[in-house]
């Protein structure tokens, strides 16, 4: 049985729904980093929410993890770069709290045209200030958007609604997108000149850290409003807080700050600041669909191997999965084939070729391509899987490359992997037989058809007479029982393979011997 740990607060529904899963699940929340170390060891899933961090230091005790799941969006509290390299699957629940966030983003936009939190303090207070509080209309005002995902395009179909005019930043936003959603897509420096508002709606990345800078301040409309619900350190406080003080800024409202929780900060002593304790996603309907969306998640991924809003990982729906589970371990095969030549050559890899054929071509390639890279650098990189694969190929320079191709030839389907290394390139094919069964057809260009077995000997020779019968009685002297034979050529007298499935490892002494044999090219174990 799979277990998983849920270390932040999470709707009882979503215990409820790991339990009828048949997952084993604790609930274990306000733990310290070093009691999450202790003991995260013992757990194949995580589920968290905002207050666990899952550090290069959880990460290497966490030797049985496979997933981890964020019941919400951002992922700034987990580093995704180490929990890759340990081939962990880091999951978020993007749109659980989608409509929550953006109507937050509204309702403080609305708040700050019309100064409603100084009204009521004011009006609670017994005062009757009726000609201190002039607001501005939203319509026909100018809402600029920097970042029009699944947040920003519900705030931008929202300000339509309101009939504002609405520009787009997001380098991510097609022109065919943009006009569906109504909006005008802009450069950055167009929406600060041009926006009456302003709200951000992106990940907090490198890139888009400060995106709001002093220098990007200076650049808005004079009067302008900023609303942020996304994240703290999308925008420079300090000089958001000078150009309030000056005017330039009319006024900001923040769901979000760089450090939170934030019980002090200059900006609350200002009149013309709206603040708010992170409550984007604070509504009963979010908190309980990010809940039960990440037990499904982590769920589906250790029962069934499908993925969904994985940030390190190709998507596989719970559809796919049982169809692409057999080509999975096709291509893992294949790769553990390709890579394990490679090795026993020179095993520096240079250029990956994976090809589809037939059926194959119309599947979801990405998993497959994960699972071939996995496959061929697991000879090589210890640790590797299918997450942390295509991450280490990059790394090293080499370079990944796929075609498809619909014909159908001899087989309904094929999958050919060629490696280049040095000025060789070799090529396997492999194709999908009976129940689902992965099997060798083509090496380097040789027909060969062989089921994979855990242990096999490799060997190319000269075609030549009295080949066999040597090799058969060297392998029987040592002891090596064989399994199963397999044999193909390029043609007559010319360059052979001999595929041999045995009962056992081949010790290195026996290798040694086929090696020697005359008319013998190279020879190697593989193991699978």
């Amino acid at each position: 049985m799979v277990k998983v740990l849920i270390s932040d607060k999470l709707s009882p529904a979503a215990i409820a729904i790991f339990k009828e899963r048949g997952v084993e699940v604790d609930v274990k929340t306000g733990l310290t980093p070093a009691e999450l170390r202790a003991i995260i060891g013992g757990y194949d899933g995580l589920a968290i929410r905002s207050a666990t961090k899952v550090t290069k230091e959880v990460l290497d005790v966490a030797t049985n993890l496979k997933v981890i799941g964020r019941a919400g969006i951002g992922v700034d509290n987990v580093d995704v770069k180490s929990a890759t390299s340990r081939g962990v699957v880091v999951m978020n629940t993007p749109f659980g709290n989608a409509i929550t966030t953006a109507e937050h983003a509204i309702a403080l936009m609305f708040a700050l045209a019309r100064q409603l939190p100084e009204a009521s303090a004011s009006t609670k207070a017994g005062k009757w200030e009726k000609n201190r509080f002039m607001g501005v209309e939203l319509t026909a005002k100018t809402l600029g958007l920097i970042g029009c995902g699944n947040i920003g395009s519900i705030v931008a179909d929202r300000a339509v609604g309101l009939k504002m005019k609405v520009l787009a930043y997001d380098p991510y936003l097609t022109e065919a997108r943009a006009v569906q959603l109504g909006v005008e897509k802009a450069e950055l420096d167009t929406v600060l000149a041009k926006a009456d508002f302003i709200t951000i709606h992106t990940p907090l990345t490198d890139a888009t850290r400060n995106i709001l800078s002093r220098e990007a301040i200076a650049k808005t409309k004079k009067g302008v409003r900023i609303v942020n619900c996304a994240r703290g350190g999308l925008l420079d406080e300090v000089a958001l807080y000078d150009a309030l003080v000056s005017g330039h800024v009319a006024g900001a409202a923040l769901d979000v700050f760089e450090v939170e929780p934030a019980t002090d900060s200059p900006l609350f002593a200002l009149e013309n600041v709206i603040a708010t304790p992170h409550l984007g996603a604070a509504t009963t309907e979010a908190q309980e669909n990010v809940a039960l969306q990440v037990a499904e998640q982590i769920s589906d991924f250790l029962l069934t191997g499908s993925v969904s809003n994985a940030l390190n990982m190709p998507s596989v729906s719970a559809e796919e999965a049982p169809r692409l589970r057999p080509y999975m371990e096709l291509c893992r095969l294949l790769g553990a084939f390709a890579g394990q030549l490679t090795q026993a050559k020179d095993g520096v890899i240079k250029r990956v070729l994976i090809e589809y054929e037939g059926a194959a071509a119309a599947l979801n390639h990405r998993p497959l391509t994960a699972a071939a890279l996995a496959g061929l650098l697991g000879p090589v990189m210890e640790g590797v899987n299918m997450v942390s694969a295509p991450v280490f190929a990059r790394d090293h320079g080499i370079e990944v490359a796929e075609g498809s191709n619909e014909r159908v030839g001899d087989y309904q389907s094929l999958v050919r992997i060629s490696v280049t290394s040095g000025a060789d390139t070799r090529a396997v094919t492999g194709t999908l037989i009976g129940n689902g069964k992965p099997r060798l057809v083509e090496i380097k260009g040789i027909k060969v058809e062989a089921d994979f077995a855990p242990h096999m000997l490799y060997v190319t020779n000269k075609d030549k007479p009295g080949f066999i019968g040597r090799f058969g009685m060297l392998l029987a002297d040592a002891g090596v029982n064989i399994a199963t034979f397999h044999l193909g050529r390029a043609a007559e007298g010319e360059d052979a393979i001999c595929l041999v499935s045995t009962d056992g490892t081949t010790p290195d002494a026996v290798l040694a011997q086929v090696r020697a044999l005359p008319l013998v090219m190279q020879a190697t174990t593989l193991t699978f």
